[in-house]
């Protein structure tokens, strides 16, 4: 199938998932996770439609985007980021949706003050898998009192990645506990957290039945992934 109309079906099968659920379609954002795939698959898309990229390498991500510089897009950062990257993080990308740590949101705040911009960021929770990153479902609380505090950033929501299972229901239990903690968060610093950012290609209208406001779709847009293009963040 094209990715034309790859990106067709996976529309159609949000939308459907989202109208089933009583929610409004247009409220549900597709990111194309382009990471592994060449620039010129992210052009497709992007003539197809999709607006927001998704990467997790920094280095491989500079070298898309200086291919891309004409497309108007949003580009989120979705790895685990280095604090001695941040800078160049900041540089490239209109969101960091994997903020684990103090120390690295505060790199963030100083990079985007260096560079006279603003950045909106997630909160990354792990659930489970010790070799996931994220921050601890007991640390959340803390962190995002302390990163809502930070001038430069603008702290939207949650994201995590749930441990994979070959049945999609069995990512209902962590979607469900994201919502919750993002519900406790947002009390908890005083003003809404809108975003919920959940769901991969397997799994992603589990999500949307969940509460994501946004699904991060990579293989069922694009094809089984290709050799990354570079070890580095």
């Amino acid at each position: 199938m094209a990715l034309a109309e790859n990106i067709t079906h996976i529309r159609e099968r949000i939308a459907r998932v989202a109208e089933q659920s009583g929610r409004d379609p247009e409220e549900i954002t597709l990111i194309a996770v382009s990471k592994t795939f060449p620039a010129i698959d992210i052009r497709k898309a992007y003539d197809a439609g999709l607006r927001h990229f998704a990467e997790n390498r920094v280095q491989e991500g500079e070298g898309k985007r200086a291919q891309l510089s004409d497309l108007v897009a949003t580009w989120h950062f979705i790895g685990h980021l280095q604090s001695n990257k941040a800078r160049k993080a900041v540089e490239l990308f209109d969101r960091v949706d994997s903020v684990d740590s103090i120390a690295l949101a505060k790199k963030l705040n100083e990079a985007t003050a260096q560079l006279n911009k603003r950045l909106g960021i997630l909160l990354e929770v792990h659930m489970g898998e010790a070799t996931k990153s994220g921050v601890s479902e007991n640390d959340l609380p803390a962190l995002a009192k302390i990163v809502a505090l930070l001038p430069r950033l603008d702290l939207l929501g949650l994201m995590t990645i749930p441990p994979y299972a070959h049945d999609p229901e069995s990512a209902r239990p962590y979607f469900s506990k994201l919502r919750s903690l993002r519900d406790a968060a947002a009390r908890e610093i005083g003003r809404p957290l809108p975003v919920l950012s959940m769901g991969m290609s397997h799994d992603f209208e589990i999500a949307i039945e969940e509460g994501a406001t946004e699904v991060r779709v990579g293989t069922a847009l694009f094809g089984q992934r290709q050799k990354p293009l570079s070890n580095g963040n």
